[in-house]
């Protein structure tokens, strides 16, 4: 019999891993082992003309240089087209997905028009593309809603952030599902691969708590169970902006065990853990952390 938990982390191969990206793999390791759960990696590669040469192999070794070593087979979403378009068609027969024949500035435009915010598309390809030709699809988030009899404000609760609530439709509007370039969107391919996986509980990064309301539209939308979200707190950059690679975040320091404790150190104390001792070796510290938050995991 499996495990009641199974977790995840799933990097982008758009650089190696930093400080900050570190913090959200360990998180979502020391949970899975605080829940005696499995944890999984997905390398989350759909966005191609991102994606930087072999930075999905070395990101393998960053994570395995600090013990974080997956429990099952890794999954490149670069792979999974046939599921994602499966997933799209089940939509569109149901009549819950459109095309969308709008370029960037004809809805900049349509949204200036509606007084709407810059985050909101309008509907204007709702009722039909009007003669334009298909570039993206959309989910017709009202539709969803009116069919399945899901409230306008979609409510979950953060493990750490605790009750949250987003109107998807008034602050996100129909969002996309398949991109004007033919790449697939994020909210399809991660709702699609967290529920291939098995996915119970997610751990990620604050920045991506603003998601949770779209994805679980979708997972309702879909007929997938919904995970337990946890999302963990952010590195911040000297600017005082989220540590990312687009701001020039530098690769881990993972030459030698010393680095590679002074590295998990480091996202430990932005977890709230104490420092490991600098006599350890980093799959103590590893261990000495799961000790630490094991009777005390929140479900």
């Amino acid at each position: 019999m499996g495990s009641p938990y199974t977790g995840r982390f799933a990097p982008s191969p758009t650089g190696l891993l930093h400080a900050g990206s570190l913090v959200a793999a360990l998180a979502s390791w020391l949970d899975a082992r605080a829940h005696a759960g499995r944890w999984l990696v997905r390398i989350e590669d759909v966005d191609t003309p991102r994606c930087v040469p072999g930075a999905d192999q070395a990101i393998l070794q960053q994570l395995a240089a600090c013990g974080l070593l997956p429990d099952g087979p890794v999954l490149w979403q670069s792979q999974r087209g046939e599921y994602y378009a499966a997933a799209l068609q089940t939509l569109v027969d149901q009549g819950w997905a459109y095309p969308c024949g709008c370029s960037r500035k004809e809805i900049e435009s349509a949204q200036a028009v509606a007084r709407h915010s810059a985050a909101v598309y309008p509907g204007t390809c709702r009722q039909g593309l009007r003669g334009k030709p298909a570039r993206a699809w959309r989910l017709n988030v009202q539709a969803v809603q009116a069919a399945l009899g899901l409230p306008a404000v979609t409510h979950w609760r953060d493990r750490r952030l605790g009750p949250q609530q987003q109107n998807v439709s008034q602050e996100v509007g129909d969002f996309v599902l398949r991109r004007a370039d033919g790449l697939w969107a994020y909210q399809l391919a991660v709702v699609v691969d967290d529920a291939a996986q098995g996915i119970t509980h997610v751990v990620r990064g604050q920045d991506l708590a603003d998601n949770t309301a779209r994805q679980i539209v979708l997972q309702r939308a879909l007929g997938l169970p919904t995970p337990q979200y946890l999302h963990t707190p952010l590195v911040m950059a000297a600017n005082g902006e989220k540590l990312s690679k687009q701001n020039g975040a530098q690769a881990l320091n993972l030459q030698t065990p010393q680095a590679v404790l002074a590295a998990l150190n480091a996202a430990a104390q932005v977890l709230g853990l104490s420092a490991a001792p600098a006599h350890l070796a980093p799959t103590q510290a590893l261990a000495l952390w799961t000790g630490q938050l094991r009777g005390k995991a929140p479900p």
